[in-house]
C-alpha cells in the first residue's frame, strides 16, 4: 500500500475500487460525481446515506464503491467527501481522518491522512478521476469551514429547496370499501385564553423554568395581515416575563438601556422515533423529528438573508447560529442563535424566527415549542414565550424582531404555517413585518 501526499495522484491498477475513511468523531462519507467545470449534472449526482446509488457508484456499509466503466462519459472525477454529524464541531479538534482506497477483493491501494485541517466542518479527502483515458486517483483535502452546505452549493447542488416526499410504499390490490357518510364536522377549538402566570428567576446557569401549559391556539392556514397586539410590557432580568401571542417586548434592560448582544434559545420536545435525517431532509417518516430554527432578515419587505443549519452565520457575522439539533432531545435549548443587535446593518428592520420540519413531521408530533430571550451579558433569561403542540403544520413563525423608533422589539407570534424549510416561510411571515 502507497502513501499519498496532499496533491499527489497516482494510477489505479483496476476499474472496481472501493474509498473507506477512518474518522475520530462521528461522521459521514458521500460522493459528488462533477463534470469537468466541478458541477453535478443534477442533484442525483450526490450519493449519500439516503440517496445511496448513482451512476457507477454506491454507497454501502459506509463506503464507496466505485466501478468507473459504470461512470457516464461527462463525468470527469468523483469526490469522496467527510461531513462530520455535528456541525457545530471541526476536524481541527480531533486526530486527522485516514482515507484508504481498496480494490474489489479489499487489499488496500493507498491511503491519505488528511492533515493540516482546522476550523473545517466538511473536507473532500480524494477524488477518483479520468486523465488520458487513464483513471487516477489524487488526494485533495481541500476543508470547508462555512459548512456541508457551502460545499455542495460550490458544486451546482440544491440544498434549501423542500425534499422530496419519500415514495409511497406497495401495497397488494384491495377491494374498495363503500363510501362512508359524511362526518360531522368538527366544532372549533375554544377560545385561547392565555395564564398570568410569571416565571421565578433563574437560580443558576441553565436553569429552565418550568414552562406553561398553553391553551390550543387559534391557528389559521395563512396569518392574518395585522395580528392582535397584546401590551406591550417591560424586561427585568430579576421577573422574566411569559409572554402571550402578539404581546411585544421592549429590548430594553431596567433603566432604558438598551440590549446589544442577545440570545435567542429554542427548544422542543419531540416524541421519539427511529431513523436518520437525510442531507436534503429526505429519509421518509421515519426517524426523529428534526427541526430546525432560522433567522429571515428582512430589509423593507424583502428577506436578504436566511441563517440556518447550512448557513450558520450572516455575511457580517451579526448573527450565529449554534448548529442543527437533529432530533430535540435533551433538556434546554435545542438551538440557540446569537444576534448582535448593534451590529445589524442599518436597511435590516425585521428578524424573523421561524421553526420548521425538514422532514415533513408536523407540529402535532412536537411538545412544548417555546423561544426565550437570554442577555448575552448576563445570562439571564428575560422572556419566553411557550406553544402547546397538536398543529397541523410543519412550521412556526415564533418571534419577530423589529425596529422601531431606533429600538428593537420582540413579538411573540406563535402561527403555523405549511413550509419545510425557512425560504417557504417567506410569503407566511410576511404579514408580520413591522
Amino acid at each position: 500500500m502507497s502513501s499519498l501526499a496532499k496533491g499527489q495522484n497516482a494510477p489505479l491498477p483496476g476499474s472496481e475500487i472501493v474509498v473507506s475513511v477512518d474518522v475520530a468523531a462521528p461522521a459521514d462519507l458521500s460522493g459528488l460525481l462533477v463534470t469537468e467545470t466541478g458541477k453535478v449534472r443534477s442533484d442525483a449526482d450526490f450519493v449519500f446515506f439516503n440517496q445511496p446509488s448513482g451512476p457507477g457508484v454506491q454507497l454501502r456499509d459506509g463506503r464507496l464503491h466505485i466501478s468507473t466503466a459504470g461512470i457516464p462519459a461527462d463525468i470527469a472525477a468523483v469526490r469522496a467527501i467527510i461531513t462530520l454529524d455535528d456541525a457545530s464541531r471541526s476536524f481541527g479538534q480531533f486526530a486527522p481522518p485516514v482515507t484508504r482506497v481498496l480494490d474489489a477483493a479489499g487489499s488496500p491501494l493507498f491511503d491519505y491522512v488528511v492533515d493540516g485541517l482546522s476550523s473545517e466542518s466538511v473536507v473532500i479527502a480524494v477524488e477518483i478521476y479520468q486523465r488520458n483515458g487513464q483513471w487516477k486517483v489524487r488526494a485533495v483535502g481541500q476543508g470547508y469551514a462555512g459548512g456541508f452546505a457551502d460545499l455542495v452549493r460550490d458544486h451546482g447542488v440544491s440544498v434549501d429547496d423542500a425534499p422530496a416526499p419519500p415514495p409511497a410504499p406497495s401495497a397488494p390490490p384491495v377491494q374498495p370499501a363503500p363510501p362512508a357518510p359524511p362526518a360531522a364536522p368538527t366544532p372549533p377549538p375554544p377560545p385561547y385564553t392565555p395564564p398570568q402566570q410569571q416565571y421565578a428567576p433563574p437560580q443558576q446557569p441553565g436553569y429552565a423554568p418550568p414552562q406553561p401549559q398553553y391553551g390550543q391556539p387559534q391557528y389559521g392556514q395563512q396569518p392574518p395581515a395585522q395580528p392582535a397586539a397584546a401590551p406591550e410590557v417591560n424586561l427585568s432580568k430579576d421577573r422574566p416575563v411569559s409572554l402571550v401571542k402578539g404581546q411585544k417586548v421592549s429590548l430594553r434592560k431596567e433603566g432604558g438601556v438598551a440590549l446589544t448582544q442577545i440570545w435567542m434559545g429554542l427548544g422542543w420536545d419531540p416524541l421519539p422515533r427511529t431513523g436518520k435525517r437525510g442531507f436534503f431532509g429526505g429519509g421518509g417518516g421515519g426517524g426523529d423529528i428534526d427541526l430546525d430554527a432560522s433567522v429571515l432578515m428582512f430589509s423593507q419587505g424583502k428577506c436578504v438573508e436566511t441563517v440556518y443549519f447550512g448557513h450558520l452565520k450572516s455575511k457580517d457575522r451579526s448573527i450565529i447560529h449554534s448548529g442543527d439539533n437533529l432530533t430535540g432531545e435533551g433538556d434546554g435549548d435545542d438551538e440557540v442563535i446569537s444576534v448582535n443587535l448593534a451590529a445589524i446593518p442599518p436597511h435590516v428592520d425585521n428578524l424573523v424566527f421561524v421553526v420548521t420540519s425538514y422532514r415533513g413531521q408536523t407540529f402535532a408530533e412536537v411538545q412544548n415549542a417555546y423561544c426565550r430571550l437570554i442577555d448575552q451579558s448576563t445570562n439571564a433569561e428575560l422572556a419566553r414565550y411557550t406553544l402547546a403542540g397538536g398543529m397541523p403544520f410543519t412550521g412556526v413563525t415564533m418571534a419577530v424582531v423589529h425596529r422601531e423608533a431606533g429600538t428593537w422589539k420582540m413579538r411573540a407570534i406563535g402561527e403555523g404555517f405549511n413550509g419545510k424549510t425557512a425560504n417557504k416561510a417567506i410569503p407566511f411571515v410576511s404579514p408580520y413585518l413591522a
